[in-house]
């Protein structure tokens, strides 16, 4: 068999896979795309199969190049690291460090954690993927995850990121529940329209609440379905009277305030842990640890979090 490619080559490889086609490759690696789309069939003249399928308006791996693409990922990860990590002084970080996040720490945890991050590491490129499934992210080339303590695989190491804990919210619109009236006790969900969120491929997000001392499950009317992705339109539709809606409580304090969402049983809502940061038990590239020590310093307030069982 032929050189399969040199190692300049399975990154080139690796960079169209991981930006999703040559041009923007072209524009990550500085390179014109007449030089990759070159590389790549190169590649596989050498390897006699085909890595990609092309057509005028997308690039896709085959499985052979998906494979190819899944394996060369966390070892080129470890170069970069290794290169970045010779090239630093002492107190100098540079680099890149992707994350694999859920959509419910997107519009208040990460913002100030990544503004502390970045005023002291300003040489840093942040790469953010945003799933709300369970991902192993080894194989999707990131550096570290943020998920909840019920999916956090077992080999992994994880940190406290954000609010240590979370309250989980009720609430409704006024005219919604001038019209259908105010539940007194949990039980009382069950006969009232309500906005839920499924996760991808998965059961609805579970509506829990305290009752003697006790968490319990409860089933309202599911009169509106929406995925995780579109987890920050929730409040919209709740506003516009659709139906009462569970999510953090610290996303309806300006409603509550301002009178647009009413507070639906307070005195049951829960609390759970707050979402940790977790990343491979090997040797953490030096952006990883740098962001690390920002997570353990930065404590986002308690009960400043979305959504609840998010993945």
């Amino acid at each position: 068999m032929q050189n399969s490619g040199s190692l300049d080559d399975l990154a080139i490889f690796h960079t169209v896979v991981r930006e999703g086609g040559f041009r923007a490759a072209s524009r990550r690696l500085g390179l014109a795309p007449s030089k990759i789309s070159t590389t790549v069939a190169r590649m596989e003249a050498a390897l006699g199969v085909p890595l990609l399928r092309r057509t005028t308006r997308s690039v896709s791996t085959t499985d052979a190049g998906r494979a190819l693409a899944d394996r060369i990922g966390p070892l080129l990860a470890g170069l970069d690291a290794a290169r970045a990590e010779a090239a630093e002084g002492a107190d100098r970080v540079r680099g890149r460090l992707r994350l694999n996040v859920p959509g419910a720490v997107m519009p208040d945890v990460l913002p100030p954690i990544l503004a502390a991050f970045h005023a002291r590491h300003p040489e840093v490129e942040v790469e953010i993927m945003v799933e709300n499934g369970v991902v192993d992210i080894v194989a999707a080339g990131c550096d570290a995850g943020i998920r909840y303590d019920e999916i956090l695989a077992q080999d992994m190491v994880s940190v406290p990121l954000g609010p240590r804990t979370q309250q989980i919210a009720l609430a409704a619109a006024p005219d919604y529940l001038l019209a259908r009236g105010t539940p007194a006790a949990p039980r009382d969900l069950t006969e009232h329209q309500a906005i839920r969120y499924r996760l991808p491929a998965g059961p609805l997000l579970p509506w829990q609440l305290v009752e003697d001392g006790r968490t319990i499950t409860v089933e309202p009317i599911p009169r509106l379905i929406l995925g995780v992705n579109a987890i920050d339109t929730g409040l919209s539709f709740a506003r516009a009277g659709i139906g009462i809606i569970a999510t953090f409580r610290s996303w309806l304090e300006r409603d509550f305030a301002a009178g647009t969402l009413i507070p639906v049983l307070p005195d049951r809502w829960p609390t759970r842990t707050g979402p940790r940061l977790y990343y491979p038990s090997r040797h953490a590239p030096r952006p990883l640890r740098a962001f690390i020590e920002i997570c353990r310093s930065e404590t986002v307030p308690s009960g400043t979090l979305g959504y609840q069982n998010q993945a």
